[in-house]
């Protein structure tokens, strides 16, 4: 498929990358975004955010009057960068910061929270009002987007999604038991599904990809398929 110049083109449209934890949708969005020149936003960086700024500001347990509050004391920004997104929580970088494990073990709880989707779904659909974008989460193709011209639902297998992730870590000289990892993963994958506020699920009308066998190469080949077979009436491409 050419290549989308989307700085030009008028049409607006957005493709939503739903699934579990580690299963891919980060590395598939992204390079989505690079080959059909789209923006790339990464709807759980925000959610990292808000857990990030609660872990740093020793916030817990709230009441849920008081969610509204905190979050209009947060201000999220995301910036193209040639790793995905930038990301600064109220003007500082947080992009690392985020990733650490200790977030990790929180940010389902607080994706969770109604004020908190409230307001972040909020800030994603503002950044599709100038171009069209790809976006990768939880609820993109079910609550952000659900009229998304394309809907892509990933899924891979809980060890392999485990070994990816200690993989992951191990790079970035974070040390963790591939079973700890596990556990994590099992937990959020339980939170994100059965919330009461946007649950995890698969979009009716998303085609579903299970990389556990695939490379990145063949995943984004096969997504790549499924994007011209659904926008082929689109003359821009």
């Amino acid at each position: 498929m050419d290549k989308f110049d989307s700085t030009t083109s008028t049409m607006l449209f957005q493709i939503a990358v739903d699934g579990y934890s580690s299963c891919g949708k980060s590395t598939l969005a992204k390079a989505i975004a690079r080959e059909l020149n789209l923006l790339y936003i990464d709807s759980g960086a925000m959610y990292r955010c808000v857990a990030y700024y609660c872990l740093s500001n020793n916030i817990e347990n709230l009441a849920a009057n008081d969610w509204d509050r905190l979050m209009s004391e947060i201000e999220i920004m995301l910036t193209p960068s040639p790793d995905g997104n930038q990301v600064f929580l109220n003007q500082t970088d947080v992009t690392t910061a985020i990733r650490n494990p200790n977030v990790s073990k929180i940010v389902s709880e607080v994706s969770a929270i109604s004020s908190v989707r409230r307001k972040l779904v909020e800030v994603q659909r503002s950044y599709a009002t100038e171009r069209p974008v790809v976006m990768d989460g939880r609820d993109i193709g079910t609550v952000v987007f659900p009229d998304a011209a394309v809907k892509l639902f990933i899924t891979a297998e809980l060890r392999t999604r485990s070994l990816r992730r200690w993989n992951e870590f191990r790079k970035k000289g974070i040390m963790m038991q591939v079973e700890e990892i596990e556990a994590n993963l099992l937990h959020r994958d339980h939170i994100d599904s059965t919330r009461a506020d946007s649950p995890l699920t698969k979009a009716h009308d998303a085609v579903v990809i299970d990389n556990t066998h695939l490379t990145e190469k063949e995943q984004l080949d096969r997504a790549l398929e499924i994007i011209a077979a659904k926008l082929n009436s689109v003359s821009n491409f």
